[in-house]
Formats: C-alpha cells, sequence, structure tokens
C-alpha cells in the first residue's frame, strides 16, 4: 500500500481508545469483584486478545452495545484455563498478565505470534521469579512459556534496571496478591496509567521521591471493586494525524478527546519545540486521566535535538517524528533509543532503512537516530516493515507529503493497534493506493 500526496488535511475526528488503558481496564476489571463498564475501549486485535485471555480465565467479558462488562472474579479468584492463552503481537498484554498469573495457583502457557515469540520476556520475568513465579522451562525467556502461580507470592523492593512501565505494571500486579507492601523504583518516570487505574478500583497505591528516585508502592491482600472506565483517545495513534498535519501544506486537523497523560505527551512537546502549531483546547480530566482536543496545523519544522530522558513518555512515537523529520530544517538528534530494538521490530534500523530507502540521509549510532533534514522527502521507496504497525504507519504518514508515493511492504498488522488508521486519514482529505509487489 502507499499514500499520495496530498491536499490540505481539514476537519475534527476522534481515534480509538488508549491501549495501554484498554489493557489494563480489562485486566483490573477481571481481578476487581463485581462489574466493571468500559466506554470506548480500543476494539484492536492486541486488546481483543487480552479480552479473550481474561475470560479464558473466568472472568466473562461481554461488550453490550457500546459498553463492555467485566465481571470479575477478585484478586486471587482466576482460575486455570482450559488452553494457551494466545496474546498475538501484544508485549503489553503479556507482560501484564504475567503479573495477574503470578498471583494465582495456576499453570498458564502463553503464546504470541512470530514477532513477539522474538521479544525477550526477561525484565518482566526476573523480578517475579524473585516473588515466586515459576517458568517450567529453567532459562527460556521467550514466547511460548508455561508459568506456574502460586497464592504466596513475596512483597519485594524492586528498582528498575531500565525504565519500563510494563515491568513496573507487572510487579505492581502481582502485589495486589502478596502479602504486604510491593515497591517498584524507578529513576525516570514511566507511563503511571497502573497506578491511577489501580486507586481508581480501590487499591492502596502511595507515590513518594525520595532525591531522584521515585518509590511506588502497591499494598497486598488487595481488594478491588467494578468501577466505570472512560477510555480517551490514544495519543500515540493521534501522533500520526498530527504528524500528517504538520507537514501537509495547508491542513488544519483537531483530534477530539485524547489523553494527554504527562507520561505520555513528549512527542507533542518535541513536535512544539520543532515549531509545530500545536494547541491543547477544552482541557478536563475523564476517569482520573487528563484528556484535551488537539488542534494541529500545518508548520515549517526545524530540527532539535530530544534528549534520551524524554524517551519513556514517546517511545512508540519515534518512528513517526524520524518520519516527519525529514521534512525539518537541520538536524533532528534522538537519544536514548535502545528500547527501539526490542519492540515488535527493531524500530530503530528499521527507521532509518525506510528513511534511506526514500532518499533521507539518517544514521544509527549506538542508541541514538540522527536524520538529515531537507525540504521534504523525495519518497518512491519500499519500505521493509518487519511486521511492525507504527513503522507502517509512519511512512503512509511521511508519503502523505514525499514527492513521491511511498510503499509499505505489508499494512494488515495496522489492525492490531488501529484498525481505523486509513478510513480517519481519507476522512481528513488523505488518499491511498494498493500496490502489487
Amino acid at each position: 500500500m502507499s499514500t499520495r500526496r496530498a491536499g490540505p488535511l481539514t476537519g475534527r475526528v476522534r481515534v480509538p481508545g488508549d491501549k495501554s488503558i484498554s489493557h489494563r481496564a480489562l485486566i483490573f476489571g477481571a481481578l476487581a469483584t463485581g462489574t466493571t463498564r468500559i466506554t470506548g475501549l480500543l476494539e484492536a486485535e492486541d486488546v481483543i486478545n487480552t479480552a479473550r485471555a481474561v475470560e479464558a480465565l473466568g472472568a466473562a467479558a461481554r461488550k453490550q452495545g457500546d459498553v463492555w462488562e467485566i465481571t470479575g472474579r477478585g484478586v486471587g479468584g482466576l482460575r486455570q484455563p482450559d488452553g494457551p492463552l494466545d496474546f498475538g503481537n501484544s508485549g503489553t498484554g503479556t507482560r501484564l498478565m504475567m503479573g495477574v498469573v503470578a498471583g494465582h495457583p495456576i499453570t498458564v502457557t502463553m503464546m504470541g505470534d512470530a514477532s513477539l515469540s522474538r521479544r525477550p520476556m526477561r525484565r518482566v520475568l526476573a523480578p517475579l521469579i524473585e516473588m515466586g513465579l515459576e517458568i517450567l522451562e529453567p532459562g527460556k525467556e521467550t514466547l511460548p512459556l508455561t508459568l506456574r502461580g502460586t497464592s504466596e507470592l513475596m512483597p519485594i523492593v524492586y528498582r528498575l534496571p531500565v525504565p519500563s512501565a510494563q515491568v513496573k505494571s507487572a510487579v505492581l500486579i502481582a502485589g495486589l496478591h502478596a502479602a504486604g507492601k510491593t515497591t517498584v523504583v524507578e529513576r525516570e518516570a514511566t507511563r503511571d496509567h497502573t497506578e491511577r487505574m489501580l486507586r481508581h478500583f480501590g487499591a492502596v497505591v502511595a507515590t513518594e521521591t525520595k532525591g531522584a528516585e521515585t518509590y511506588i508502592t502497591v499494598d497486598g491482600d488487595a481488594e478491588l471493586a467494578g468501577k466505570d472506565i472512560v477510555v480517551p483517545g490514544d495519543p500515540s495513534s493521534a501522533a500520526f494525524l498530527a504528524a500528517a498535519a504538520l507537514i501537509v501544506p495547508g491542513s488544519d486537523v483537531t483530534i477530539e478527546g485524547v489523553l494527554i497523560n504527562p507520561t505520555r505527551t513528549g512527542l507533542y512537546t518535541t513536535l512544539q519545540e520543532m515549531g509545530g502549531d500545536i494547541s491543547f483546547e477544552n482541557v478536563r480530566d475523564e476517569g482520573g486521566e487528563p484528556v484535551a482536543d488537539i488542534r494541529v496545523r500545518a508548520s515549517r519544522l526545524k530540527g532539535v535535538r530530544v534528549p534520551a530522558e524524554r524517551a519513556p513518555s514517546m517511545i512508540d512515537e519515534y518512528p513517526v517524528l524520524a518520519a516527519i523529520s525529514a521534512f525539518a530544517e537541520g538536524q533532528t538528534r534522538m537519544d536514548g533509543l535502545a528500547e527501539l530494538k526490542v519492540k515488535e521490530s527493531d524500530r530503530l534500523m528499521a527507521t532509518a532503512a525506510g528513511l534511506a530507502a526514500n532518499g533521507a540521509s539518517a544514521q544509527v549510532d549506538g542508541d541514538t537516530l540522527t536524520v538529515n533534514g531537507a525540504s521534504g522527502l523525495k519518497g518512491g521507496g519500499i519500505v521493509a516493515t518487519h511486521l511492525d504497525h507504527r513503522i507502517a504507519m509512519a511512512f503512509l504518514t511521511a508519503g502523505l507529503a514525499s514527492e513521491a508515493p511511498i510503499i509499505v511492504d505489508d499494512t494488515n498488522m495496522i489492525a492490531t493497534s488501529f484498525p481505523e488508521f486509513r478510513p480517519i486519514m481519507e476522512t481528513l482529505g488523505a488518499g491511498f493506493d494498493e500496490v502489487r509487489q
């Protein structure tokens, strides 16, 4: 598939619900007593696989009209599944569910697609094993994995060796089942959706800053109560629309109801530093999370240095930032991108290769990606996506302003996170072409 050079993109649109919050709403609803009602759940493959997993563990997950209803079984109340849990392409669903399994006396086989099966699980398994989780294949660190949990988890104090909201969340979720207090210590802020939502469900969660470190502590033997959840728009999905509006001349786009949690807005801060005309309008609070309408107008961008400490707040957005940096004046340097090497693909190398294939100058040096901007992107090349949805969407976005179309080799995986990507883009004025290769 390719996109073709577009006229001005205009309009007001909504993006699907935030993926991170959707996963957590399903999981915490399953661990709560009573019924949890979720409005705006992202109905993409990754999240649906999590819904199937909680159902397999005994928590009914049903869609009633526009609302998903989860009938929870309480902390520690999930049951042995009849077969393996298949998470498809979802690293988030897999790693969070490891924290759930750890606190139940059940044996569960977890599996995924070819891409997920290559991704390392060691970082999340290490603290869970310390708490009492068993791996029935000792030394194995990739899916498929068979795990045995326990109703007698030990609380721990765990310092994150690298910033990771998924590892932090898995440990805190496991801590719900432990006798005592479980603490995660982080030196760099990561997404705090787990802490916010646990409080919403009634868990006791304390956050304390000591010097350069933040201590997040959850009380064990927790009791969660079913709640109503409204899932705000996903800022990672909105990123593609915002990027497109910035690089297509004459564009003026408003994306309604987007999550603007400070741990998720690094891209928007960066785009504003680059000269992007971006404003947050109608700012409000919904279910403990800050939400706004994001208005973006076409802008003349300049290159900037993106500091490593900002990476946790925009880790999923680097491919699209790199793609549109080719349209900026001067050099854009992105530091601290080690995490990109272990995503659905090696996103660092895949992004650099996609830029090179379409006439842009980009270099990878260790964990740094540098893009040398120009007056635009030539296009005309084929991007190898390596089954990575964000690589596909990043280069389709850049193709809206490139001199020649940019072809991506596969788009099927876009459904894992943003199935409405093409129709929403078309609503704004974008054009897509099917390409035979």
